[in-house]
C-alpha cells in the first residue's frame, strides 16, 4: 500500500475504533495566543510576499490558509531538501531533508507576517509536537518555519520565545527557524485537497476542525472564499 493510501487508511480505521464522534473528538483544541510584540507594518499598497512553513500534513495547512485574508494563494509542497527528492512517495520515506511545506502568498497591504504565524501556531497546527502532527509521524511532518529574509526571521524568533515565555502551551515550542533554500510544488494530486475531497474521513477529522476553529477564533481574518 501506497504512503498515500495509507495516510487516508489510517485515519479512517481510527475515527471507525473511535465510534461516532465530533470532528474535534480527540485533536488538540485550537491554542487562543496572543499576537506578536515583533512584527512587520501593514504597508499602504498592494503587493506579494512570500512565507514559507511546515506544520504536518500540507493538505491541513493549505487549507486553513486559503480561507485567511489577505492570502492570495497556498500551495503545497517540499522544502528542506533536495529538488531530486521532492515528491511525494519518496518524501514520504523520512529520510531526505523534506518537510511537507505550504508556500503562502500573501498581500502586505491586508495582512502581515506576525499575523500570519499567529494563525499557524494557534490553529493551523501544534507546534509543541516533535516531528509528528496528529496521525502523522516523521521528520517530513516537523514544525518549520523557512524564513525568506532576516525581517522574517527576526519575527519568527521573536514570537516563539515571546510565547513560550507567556506559558500558553503546555510545553515548550519546537518550531525550527531555519532559511527557505527553496520551496518544490507538490503533485497536482495534493493541491486543494481539502476542497475537492471534504468528505474523506482524514479531512473530516484532521483538517476540517481547523477550518471551523479559523472561522471561530479569527472571524476578522476568516474567509469563506
Amino acid at each position: 500500500m501506497s504512503n498515500f493510501l495509507s495516510r487516508v487508511s489510517a485515519t479512517f480505521f481510527a475515527f471507525l475504533l473511535a465510534g461516532v464522534i465530533s470532528c474535534s473528538g480527540t485533536e488538540r483544541p485550537a491554542v487562543s495566543i496572543p499576537g506578536p510584540v515583533v512584527d512587520s507594518s501593514v504597508v499602504a499598497s498592494k503587493g506579494e510576499q512570500t512565507a514559507v512553513i511546515a506544520g504536518g500534513c500540507f493538505w491541513g495547512i493549505q487549507a486553513v490558509f486559503q480561507h485567511v485574508k489577505g492570502v492570495i494563494s497556498a500551495t503545497s509542497g517540499y522544502s528542506g531538501g533536495d529538488a531530486k527528492t521532492a515528491e511525494y512517495e519518496v518524501v514520504s520515506s523520512g529520510e531526505t531533508g523534506h518537510a511537507e511545506s505550504v508556500k503562502i502568498v500573501y498581500d502586505p497591504s491586508k495582512i502581515t507576517y506576525g499575523q500570519l504565524l499567529r494563525v499557524f501556531f494557534s490553529v493551523a497546527h501544534n507546534p509543541t509536537q516533535l516531528n509528528r502532527q496528529g496521525p502523522d509521524e516523521g521528520t517530513q511532518y516537523r514544525s518549520s518555519i523557512f524564513y525568506g529574509n532576516d525581517e522574517q526571521k527576526r519575527i519568527a524568533e521573536a514570537y516563539i520565545v515571546q510565547l513560550d515565555k507567556s506559558g500558553v502551551f503546555p510545553a515548550k515550542i519546537v518550531t525550527q527557524v531555519v532559511p527557505l533554500k527553496a520551496f518544490y510544488p507538490a503533485e497536482a494530486y495534493h493541491q486543494d485537497y481539502a476542497a475537492r475531497h471534504p468528505d474523506n474521513m482524514y479531512i473530516v477529522y484532521n483538517d476540517a476542525p481547523k477550518v471551523a476553529h479559523l472561522r471561530q477564533q479569527f472571524p476578522d481574518l476568516y474567509t469563506g472564499k
